[in-house]
């Protein structure tokens, strides 16, 4: 059987009878929850919520809406309500390392993510081939210390043009603009190594392999106009060890990358990332 499913997430200052009210409602309208999870953050005092459920077909969801706008209001929520089967519209951007953007285009056509890619840009040419072979729009957008005001206009106004929902920053190797981070701010994922502040700079890798590292990890996380400190929202780990080469390291850390990445996006896109001050609540 079809679904007709919602997915509502909430965050609101903590206090009884949240969940009741939020419940009650879905039954009052003939929901059937599928799946629910809560958090209360005792040092902030806040309360989050995600609740997946199926509407019935009779009751109107500009009706549901409207009715969860008055309770949002009574309980100071910053509550959304978002269509479980739409597809999530992504734009990736890329540099010269291909090995996240290929991951995603992978997991997108093979529908591990409910997602779809409206385009691909890039301040290089290496990955217009690549888009082609997935049938999806290469923008080549070249960027230089004169043109950069110029270039993160025409990004803005691509994903303003496509209805882009989430920018993925797969190994884009440019330092947003606060000004382009203000404009995406919650929609925008970043990928790096979890070797900052250690090894920063070009070839990280190359230069953990001369200090000797055990571990090698990615981390994802949300972008703002502070460098690479942005709400982290997933990382993940492997252990190395001396035998393996500066090439060996790299080639773990593109796979450990990916996987982060991957994992980052598809909590996203179905709605299970809420942040907490400048950390997320990341709902399994």
């Amino acid at each position: 059987m079809q679904h007709n499913d919602y997915i509502l997430t909430l965050s609101c200052p903590d206090r009884t009878g949240i969940v009741y009210r939020v419940s009650g409602l879905l039954f009052e309208l003939g929901c059937n929850i599928l799946d629910s999870q809560q958090f209360g953050d005792e040092e902030t005092g806040r309360f989050f919520l995600r609740v997946h459920f199926d509407l019935p077909p009779a009751t109107d969801a500009a009706a549901l809406r409207q009715r969860f706008d008055v309770l949002a209001q009574d309980y100071g929520m910053d509550l959304q309500v978002h269509d479980a089967r739409r597809k999530e519209r992504l734009l990736i951007m890329v540099s010269k390392q291909g090995h996240c953007l290929n991951d995603l285009l992978f997991r997108v056509k093979s529908g591990q993510l409910h997602a779809e890619i409206a385009a691909i840009v890039s301040n290089h040419n290496d990955y217009a081939g690549l888009a082609a072979s997935y049938d999806i729009p290469f923008h080549h957008l070249p960027v230089s210390g004169d043109n950069k005001a110029q270039q993160e206009r025409q990004v803005l106004d691509l994903v303003e043009r496509e209805n882009v929902d989430l920018v993925v920053l797969a190994r884009y190797m440019q330092i947003l603009s606060s000004d382009m981070c203000r404009a995406l701010s919650g929609r925008a994922i970043n990928i790096h190594h979890s070797f900052l502040p250690s090894f920063k700079g070009a070839r990280p890798y190359h230069q953990a392999h001369q200090r000797g590292v055990k571990i090698i990890g990615a981390t994802a996380h949300y972008v703002t106009a502070d460098l690479d400190e942005g709400p982290i929202i997933e990382q993940d780990i492997e252990r190395v060890d001396h035998t393996m080469t500066a090439q060996d390291l790299t080639q773990v850390g593109s796979d450990v990358e990916s996987l982060v990445l991957s994992r980052a996006v598809r909590s996203h896109i179905e709605h299970r990332i809420l942040l907490n001050g400048a950390r997320t609540v990341v709902f399994r």
